[in-house]
């Protein structure tokens, strides 16, 4: 059964209010922060379909994309994980992905473990 998806303007509500959370250095509540990143993860798997790579946030998601070999059994052999925080700056484009690697807070396992062109999948305006 398919997921419900998630509408714009409530996902971009969430995202925002993580952030601004996260900018203020306090924390947005849990349903927030997890609304914020479901909706960024379903907007990676529409924007770059596919089957070849999981992204994990835990506790909060996981998504299947990227085409290519399409995984259907035991553990992925291409997966990146990282923390919601981590995820949410990979995913408005306020951390690039090489720096986001080379910091070790994002772990990448895999031939095509790589979001190299699929990150940022959302931009908000300032304020």
């Amino acid at each position: 059964m398919a997921r419900a998806r998630i509408d714009d303007g409530a996902g971009r509500a969430a995202v925002r209010a993580a952030l601004d959370a996260l900018a203020d250095g306090t924390s947005a509540s849990r349903s927030s922060r997890a609304q914020a990143v479901r909706y960024t993860l379903q907007l990676l798997a529409e924007q770059a379909e596919g089957n070849t790579l999981e992204v994990r946030v835990p506790p909060f998601g996981a998504v299947q994309c990227v085409a290519g070999p399409r995984h259907t059994r035991g553990t992925p052999p291409n997966v990146i994980e990282t923390d919601a925080a981590t995820w949410l700056a990979l995913a408005t484009g306020s951390l690039a992905w090489p720096e986001g690697l080379a910091s070790g807070a994002i772990h990448a396992s895999g031939a095509r473990a790589d979001l190299t062109g699929h990150v940022p999948v959302l931009t908000l305006p300032a304020g």
